[in-house]
C-alpha cells in the first residue's frame, strides 16, 4: 500500500508564510489562517511542503486503507489560493450561490483573491464543514 506523503511536518508556518513572493497573496493567507485558527480552535500546522492544515482526523475507506488528514486548511498556490474544504461543498449549495467568484473540485475551493469572496459566508463554510467532519469522524 502506497504511503502518504502529505503528511504534518515541523516546518515553520509563519516561515513558510513569509516566503510567499506575492504580497496580497501573502495577506490572504494571514486573514485564511486567523479565520481557520479561530473557526476550528486549532493551530496550524505544515502538511507537507505546501499546505497549512488545522486539526486532524483518522479515514478509514471500504477497501481498509485508512490515514490521517486534516480537518480543513489552505495553500497559496501559484495561480490561485487553495482552501481545502473536506466536506466537500454539495450540501452547502446555498452558501456557495453567496460565496463570490470561486472555482472548487472535489474538496478544493479555488479563490483568486479574498476581495472576491465574502468572508462571512467563507467562514459559515468552513464552520459547518468542520463540524460535519467531527461529527462524521469523532
Amino acid at each position: 500500500m502506497a504511503t502518504l506523503k502529505t503528511t504534518p511536518t515541523e516546518a515553520s508556518v509563519e516561515a513558510f508564510l513569509d516566503a510567499v513572493e506575492d504580497d496580497a497573496r501573502r495577506e490572504d493567507c494571514r486573514t485564511v489562517l486567523d479565520l481557520m485558527q479561530r473557526v476550528t480552535g486549532e493551530p496550524p500546522q505544515m502538511w507537507g511542503a505546501s499546505i497549512i492544515g488545522f486539526g486532524s482526523y483518522h479515514y478509514v475507506y471500504e477497501s481498509s486503507r485508512e490515514g490521517d488528514w486534516f480537518l480543513t486548511g489552505f495553500s497559496p498556490r501559484k495561480r490561485s489560493l487553495t482552501l481545502y474544504i473536506m466536506a466537500g461543498f454539495s450540501r452547502y449549495d446555498e452558501l456557495m450561490e453567496r460565496l463570490g467568484k470561486h472555482r472548487t473540485g472535489k474538496s478544493c475551493l479555488y479563490v483568486n483573491r479574498l476581495a472576491d469572496i465574502d468572508l462571512d459566508v467563507l467562514e459559515d463554510l468552513v464552520r459547518q464543514s468542520v463540524a460535519h467532519m467531527r461529527k462524521v469522524h469523532g
